[in-house]
């Protein structure tokens, strides 16, 4: 048996007919080889929606060039890319790393002799693919942090008037009569919860009634004491991480917004035995979109910077748990960062609390006088 035949997920024989006379030849050999491409990231356990945006990114560089695979050379990937920079949603850096990354990677399955792609374009088409990308032309990562400036941790005043407006938007809509405060309500409710919590959108998102949790160091917090977080972002070809939030003792406002919303507001929607904390009038979960519409109507009632969006409310909560001077590992745990670095990346303390470091240092080693007017 030769390399070529090699029986691997998606190598070229298993998926592409042999004794076929095919209509479209390159169209056919372009989709079985994306077929095989598929083949080869699922049996590594990798997400369907990961493979099938990388399934598309292929095919828009394909319309882009209209070229096939076999046909591609640097210049071609290079200026759909430089294509993407441009127009009214250009794309930012770390995007075009992700995309040039997902190619180059395409194309070592492509150009990989074991998978047999190699020998069929050259067999049918007279040329094979070629690794057109590597470290000349690709993005390198040489900053820890690339996302938008104006994506930040609110100040606490900020995170005050986010609430104020949420709240605000549920009296409004009771005093016009119209239906729809109950849906505020739990918007309101579910904002305060990600931020108390420092939760991702998904992870708000899978959260049942039975994954608030007791501490038992806190009896006082009830039912509303931690939350056991069971669609943490996984690792490539993983699962869901599982981990336990705690309920701090500055965010135990909380304890009240949750006990209300669990007793009163949430039976208004009759869930029946659906689990979901969040749970819509037709007694459904509440899907992605609607906690990111709750967000911006809370945002923008509270004349808040449009740049900020529900993932600011994490970055808050990791923020404010440094300024509250809890142990770094502890803001960690919290959060479900693999590394410090990424908490670091999060955290951006204010002036005030800096000062307070300073103070507190220079008034431990005595002798110095920190100015405080």
């Amino acid at each position: 048996m030769t390399a070529s035949r090699v029986d691997l997920p998606g190598a070229a024989h298993l998926v592409l007919a042999g004794e076929v006379a095919y209509l479209d030849p390159p169209a056919a050999v372009f989709e079985a080889m994306l077929d095989g491409w598929a083949r080869q990231q699922r049996v590594r356990f990798l997400k369907s929606d990961t493979i099938g945006r990388r399934l598309e990114l292929v095919r828009r560089l394909f319309r882009f060039s209209n070229l096939y695979p076999w046909q591609w050379g640097a210049s071609d990937v290079e200026a759909f890319i430089d294509g993407l920079r441009s127009g009214p949603r250009p794309i930012v850096v770390s995007t075009a790393r992700g995309y040039l990354a997902d190619l180059q990677m395409f194309l070592e399955y492509a150009t990989d002799a074991r998978y047999g792609w190699p020998a069929v374009c050259v067999e049918r088409f007279g040329e094979a693919p070629q690794q057109v990308l590597g470290e000349w032309n690709t993005v390198p990562h040489t900053d820890g942090f690339e996302g938008q400036p104006g994506r930040r941790p609110l100040t606490y005043d900020e995170v005050q008037a986010l609430f104020d407006a949420a709240d605000g938007r549920v009296e409004q809509i009771r005093s016009t009569g119209r239906k729809g405060a109950s849906a505020a309500q739990r918007d309101a409710a579910l904002l305060k919860t990600v931020y108390a919590f420092g939760l991702r959108r998904r992870e708000a998102w899978g959260l049942d009634v039975v994954d608030l949790r007791r501490n038992p160091k806190v009896p006082a917090f009830g039912q509303c004491g931690a939350v056991m977080v069971r669609w943490g972002k996984s690792s490539r070809g993983g699962s869901p991480k599982r981990r336990t939030v705690l309920l701090v003792p500055e965010m135990d406002w909380l304890v009240p917004v949750l006990e209300q919303w669990l007793t009163e507001v949430r039976p208004r929607f009759a869930p029946g035995a659906h689990p979901a904390l969040w749970v819509t009038e037709r007694r459904g979960r509440l899907a992605w979109r609607g906690i990111n519409e709750a967000f911006v109507a809370a945002r923008d009632a509270a004349g808040l910077d449009s740049a900020l969006d529900l993932h600011s409310l994490r970055h808050s909560y990791v923020t404010h748990l440094v300024e509250f001077d809890y142990p770094e590992r502890f803001v960690q745990e919290q959060v479900g960062h693999a590394y410090a670095a990424t908490t670091a990346l999060y955290t951006s303390v204010s002036d005030d609390y800096r000062n307070r470091l300073l103070t507190r240092a220079l008034r431990d080693r005595g002798g110095i006088l920190w100015e405080t007017t």
